[in-house]
């Protein structure tokens, strides 16, 4: 058996259990925020989107992959993220919405990639949308293809590295509303993946260790 599929049949037994949730996601929230960020309400009804957490095999590791989003004049400019986005009409559900995105964005093939199960739903308050983590693989390395008007690159992550203790960090950012927060991240390849997708990683931590347990 492939070391992907061994994978993805001990993810599968271990998602089986049930999900971290929310506790898993606030380990990535500021202490000084957690309470804010539970009381943070917006006026509107919250937008739907998708992200794709894909699980593939390069150089005998598995890997995931991010994108770090180009820079424009918008909530999430220039940050990094799994590759999705906002549900469209068309999507049978917000699973087509992710894998659409994807392949829109990155070029990951629909067709030669296969749906796992999901992560819990995460709301951010900043620009109003629920976000559901879709988890996927492919059973090779995606010939990746970006789209250049809304990635500026990829970040592809062995999943040893991303559980890796080392690389959680505290760092100071800077919000659209131009203050200065320290924050806890991941920091991998002098990049820093924080906010929303770093909640995302951290309940999906809580799996991989489980894994790695066993």
């Amino acid at each position: 058996m492939s070391k992907i599929k061994t994978f993805i049949r001990q993810f599968r037994d271990i998602l089986a259990k049930g999900l971290p949730g929310e506790d898993a996601q606030f380990d990535m929230v500021p202490i000084t925020r957690r309470t804010e960020m539970k009381k943070m309400q917006h006026s509107g009804t919250p937008k739907e989107s998708g992200v794709l957490i894909l699980f593939y095999e390069k150089e005998n590791e598995i890997y995931t992959v991010f994108m770090k989003r180009t820079a424009y004049d918008g909530v999430h400019s220039g940050q990094i993220s799994f590759p999705g986005g906002k549900y469209e009409e068309t999507d049978h559900s917000l699973i087509e919405t992710a894998f659409r995105e994807a392949e829109e964005e990155v070029g990951i093939d629909r067709d030669s990639t296969f749906h796992i199960g999901e992560l819990t739903e995460l709301f951010i308050p900043p620009s109003n949308f629920n976000v559901l983590p879709v988890l996927a693989y492919t059973e090779k390395r995606p010939e990746f293809t970006i789209d250049k008007t809304e990635v500026d690159k990829l970040i592809e992550v062995k999943l040893s590295l991303l559980c890796d203790p080392s690389i959680v960090k505290m760092k100071e950012i800077k919000t659209r509303r131009n203050e200065r927060v320290d924050v806890p991240c991941y920091y991998i390849d002098n990049e820093i993946i924080w906010g929303a997708t770093a909640m995302i990683v951290s309940e999906l931590n809580v799996l991989l260790n489980a894994i790695n347990q066993e």
